[in-house]
């Protein structure tokens, strides 16, 4: 299990988006693709940051606000990603081991890492599910 291989557990179909994507229709990738996270990528598929729900949730003007709903929405409408993203994200490479990507989610308290390739470009992202799924396959497979 210890010489596994991020490339091996990785998911390789990652919804991206671009750094001028609105706020709502990055939200709605993100919740009808069940996801949680979503790199930002150039035109060239290099990777420019990273936004999460919990980023999304920061974004939200307070429940205590004056805005009617209104000004809110509208302020939401006109926000991009690239105004709240993570930029510059911590990355692994897909000849990484499992081990190694492990250790840099419990370092850098992330649940998940964009994988790149030599270029940059993304090329798959890892989470803690994935490496679960890793861990019971081993687990409860026989030798």
């Amino acid at each position: 299990m210890k010489q596994e291989r991020v490339q091996d557990w990785m998911s390789t179909q990652v919804t991206t988006v671009k750094p001028d994507t609105g706020i709502p229709e990055a939200h709605q990738l993100m919740v009808s693709d069940e996801i949680r996270r979503l790199p930002v990528v150039d035109d060239d598929g290099n990777l420019q940051g990273i936004i999460t729900l919990g980023d999304m949730r920061a974004a939200q003007p307070s429940p205590a606000t004056s805005l009617s709903i209104w000004e809110r929405n509208y302020l939401l409408s006109n926000l991009t990603v690239d105004r709240i993203m993570t930029s510059d994200p911590t990355t692994v490479h897909r000849q990484q081991t499992i081990g190694e990507a492990a250790q840099i989610m419990l370092d850098k308290r992330i649940s998940g890492l964009p994988v790149v390739d030599e270029n940059g470009r993304i090329c798959g992202i890892i989470t803690e599910s994935d490496i679960f799924r890793m861990v019971v396959r081993h687990q409860w497979s026989p030798d």
